[in-house]
Protein backbone atom coordinates (compact mmCIF):
# COMPACT_ATOMS: atom_id res chain seq x y z
CA UNK A 1 0.00 0.00 0.00
CA UNK A 2 2.52 2.40 0.79
CA UNK A 3 4.21 1.85 -2.94
CA UNK A 4 1.19 2.63 -4.36
CA UNK A 5 0.81 5.63 -2.06
CA UNK A 6 0.28 8.52 -4.26
CA UNK A 7 -0.50 6.48 -7.67
CA UNK A 8 -3.05 5.77 -9.61
CA UNK A 9 -3.38 2.57 -11.38
CA UNK A 10 -4.74 1.96 -14.60
CA UNK A 11 -6.34 -1.32 -15.52
CA UNK A 12 -7.31 -2.86 -18.87
CA UNK A 13 -8.31 -6.05 -20.88
CA UNK A 14 -7.02 -4.60 -24.11
CA UNK A 15 -4.12 -6.33 -24.03
CA UNK A 16 -2.38 -5.32 -27.30
CA UNK A 17 -2.54 -1.18 -25.90
CA UNK A 18 1.06 0.37 -25.23
CA UNK A 19 1.27 2.33 -22.13
CA UNK A 20 0.63 5.70 -23.37
CA UNK A 21 -2.40 4.71 -25.09
CA UNK A 22 -3.57 3.43 -21.99
CA UNK A 23 -3.29 6.81 -20.90
CA UNK A 24 -4.63 8.55 -23.23
CA UNK A 25 -7.71 6.57 -23.66
CA UNK A 26 -8.15 7.48 -19.70
CA UNK A 27 -7.63 10.98 -19.95
CA UNK A 28 -10.22 10.97 -23.33
CA UNK A 29 -12.31 9.24 -20.75
CA UNK A 30 -12.08 12.16 -18.43
CA UNK A 31 -13.24 14.75 -21.24
CA UNK A 32 -16.00 12.80 -22.05
CA UNK A 33 -17.37 12.58 -18.86
CA UNK A 34 -16.63 16.84 -18.18
CA UNK A 35 -18.60 17.07 -21.29
CA UNK A 36 -21.81 15.32 -19.67
CA UNK A 37 -21.26 17.52 -16.71
CA UNK A 38 -21.60 20.77 -18.49
CA UNK A 39 -24.21 19.01 -20.27
CA UNK A 40 -26.41 18.66 -17.20
CA UNK A 41 -24.97 21.78 -15.22
CA UNK A 42 -24.39 24.69 -17.21
CA UNK A 43 -26.19 23.54 -20.56
CA UNK A 44 -28.53 22.71 -18.58
CA UNK A 45 -29.89 19.82 -20.68
CA UNK A 46 -32.34 17.32 -18.40
CA UNK A 47 -33.28 13.70 -19.76
CA UNK A 48 -35.59 13.63 -22.10
CA UNK A 49 -37.27 10.26 -22.73
CA UNK A 50 -37.89 8.76 -25.94
CA UNK A 51 -38.84 5.65 -27.56
CA UNK A 52 -38.54 6.38 -31.63
CA UNK A 53 -34.99 5.70 -32.89
CA UNK A 54 -35.07 9.10 -34.90
CA UNK A 55 -35.87 11.32 -31.77
CA UNK A 56 -33.67 9.96 -30.36
CA UNK A 57 -30.68 10.12 -32.49
CA UNK A 58 -32.04 13.86 -32.97
CA UNK A 59 -31.73 14.83 -28.99
CA UNK A 60 -28.67 13.30 -29.40
CA UNK A 61 -27.46 15.36 -32.31
CA UNK A 62 -28.51 18.36 -30.37
CA UNK A 63 -27.13 17.47 -27.50
CA UNK A 64 -23.48 17.41 -29.58
CA UNK A 65 -24.11 20.48 -31.05
CA UNK A 66 -24.91 22.46 -27.61
CA UNK A 67 -21.90 20.67 -25.90
CA UNK A 68 -19.42 22.01 -29.14
CA UNK A 69 -20.36 25.72 -29.14
CA UNK A 70 -19.92 25.60 -25.50
CA UNK A 71 -16.21 24.60 -26.21
CA UNK A 72 -15.94 27.11 -29.15
CA UNK A 73 -17.33 29.51 -26.94
CA UNK A 74 -15.09 28.92 -24.02
CA UNK A 75 -11.59 28.05 -25.87
CA UNK A 76 -12.82 31.82 -27.73
CA UNK A 77 -13.28 33.69 -24.85
CA UNK A 78 -10.11 32.32 -23.26
CA UNK A 79 -7.62 33.59 -26.25
CA UNK A 80 -9.06 36.68 -26.11
CA UNK A 81 -8.14 36.85 -22.00
CA UNK A 82 -11.88 38.36 -21.10
CA UNK A 83 -12.07 36.23 -18.04
CA UNK A 84 -15.67 35.38 -18.80
CA UNK A 85 -17.06 31.99 -18.88
CA UNK A 86 -19.40 31.22 -21.59
CA UNK A 87 -22.21 31.75 -18.72
CA UNK A 88 -21.67 34.68 -18.28
CA UNK A 89 -21.23 35.80 -22.15
CA UNK A 90 -24.39 34.56 -22.87
CA UNK A 91 -26.02 36.32 -19.70
CA UNK A 92 -24.58 39.49 -21.67
CA UNK A 93 -25.59 38.08 -25.26
CA UNK A 94 -29.10 37.17 -23.72
CA UNK A 95 -30.02 40.82 -23.20
CA UNK A 96 -29.74 42.08 -27.26
CA UNK A 97 -33.16 41.51 -28.51
CA UNK A 98 -34.68 42.16 -31.61
CA UNK A 99 -38.01 43.95 -32.32
CA UNK A 100 -40.70 43.94 -34.60
CA UNK A 101 -43.88 46.86 -34.03
CA UNK A 102 -46.86 47.32 -35.94
CA UNK A 103 -48.61 50.57 -34.71
CA UNK A 104 -52.16 51.43 -35.90
CA UNK A 105 -51.96 49.52 -39.18
CA UNK A 106 -48.66 51.00 -40.54
CA UNK A 107 -45.83 48.89 -42.00
CA UNK A 108 -44.02 46.88 -39.37
CA UNK A 109 -41.04 48.90 -37.86
CA UNK A 110 -37.97 46.51 -37.19
CA UNK A 111 -34.88 46.98 -35.18
CA UNK A 112 -31.96 45.89 -32.42
CA UNK A 113 -31.85 46.94 -28.88
CA UNK A 114 -29.11 48.83 -28.70
CA UNK A 115 -25.70 47.30 -27.95
CA UNK A 116 -23.73 47.82 -24.83
CA UNK A 117 -20.00 47.99 -24.78
CA UNK A 118 -19.64 44.77 -22.91
CA UNK A 119 -22.09 43.55 -25.41
CA UNK A 120 -19.94 44.75 -27.85
CA UNK A 121 -17.03 42.88 -26.40
CA UNK A 122 -18.48 39.55 -26.15
CA UNK A 123 -19.65 39.67 -29.79
CA UNK A 124 -15.79 40.67 -31.06
CA UNK A 125 -14.47 37.96 -28.47
CA UNK A 126 -16.60 35.14 -30.13
CA UNK A 127 -15.86 36.86 -33.12
CA UNK A 128 -19.10 37.26 -34.68
CA UNK A 129 -20.75 40.04 -36.00
CA UNK A 130 -23.02 42.23 -34.37
CA UNK A 131 -26.33 41.83 -35.04
CA UNK A 132 -28.10 43.86 -37.90
CA UNK A 133 -31.29 45.59 -38.86
CA UNK A 134 -32.40 48.50 -40.64
CA UNK A 135 -32.64 50.49 -37.39
CA UNK A 136 -31.45 50.37 -33.91
CA UNK A 137 -34.52 50.86 -31.18
CA UNK A 138 -33.26 52.37 -28.46
CA UNK A 139 -35.98 53.07 -26.40
CA UNK A 140 -36.69 49.31 -26.01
Amino acid sequence: AERMDGKLLLVTNVQDLKPEEVVSRYKSLADIERGFKVLKSELEIGPVYHRLPDRIRAHAAICFMALILHRVMRSRLRASHTGLTPERALEQLHRIQHHRVRLNGAPPVSGVSSIQECQSEVLHALRVKKPAASQQLTLL
